[in-house]
């Protein structure tokens, strides 16, 4: 992988994707405004959902795609893990459990889109803000996630499959 960047001038789709992603859920206004942890866990929440976002826009269309998506955010959490200096023989439970995390919260947050209007901060005070059930955020997030929904199906599925993908800034 890290070969790959440095010889590689062009990123593949999914690294340019989920390069996206990443920055978007790195946007301040999540941790500073609604309170979501800066923490590592904090911090996959927000790359999680955002990953969530643009799989669930894909959702029919570019299977190979979204797998190459899903396998770049594991790759990556395996990679931060080895930086954050887990052993070796660690880091494969550990991104076990998050993926099995992962998908929870994706099965989570599609229960919640299909049921009633609160299920959605339910779901996102649980996953995002679990020390903090009525988290304050949760409210704002949810309207945030609806928000991106709409963004997301009003862009080109090839072009998100070729790796070009936009999000909205949080609004207060």
């Amino acid at each position: 992988m890290i070969l790959e960047r440095l010889f590689n001038r062009s990123p593949k789709p999914a690294r340019r994707c989920y390069e996206a992603i990443v920055a978007a859920a790195r946007r301040p206004a999540f941790y500073a405004r609604w309170g979501v942890a800066d923490t590592l866990d904090g911090r996959f929440d927000m790359i999680a959902l955002h990953s969530y976002l643009v799989l669930d826009r894909l959702k029919g269309v570019e299977p190979r795609f979204r797998q190459e998506l899903v396998d770049e955010f594991f790759r990556d959490m395996d990679y931060s893990l080895r930086e954050l200096g887990v052993g070796d023989l660690s880091v494969g439970k550990k991104v076990r459990k998050m993926a099995e995390v992962f998908y929870g919260r994706v099965a989570a947050y599609d229960a919640a889109l299909a049921g009633e209007a609160d299920a959605l901060a339910a779901a996102l005070g649980r996953n995002v803000f679990p020390d903090e059930p009525g988290a304050a955020g949760a409210a704002p997030l949810a309207a945030y996630v609806r928000d991106q929904r709409r963004h997301l199906a009003a862009q080109d599925a090839k072009a998100i499959a070729g790796g070009q993908v936009s999000f909205r800034e949080p609004t207060p």
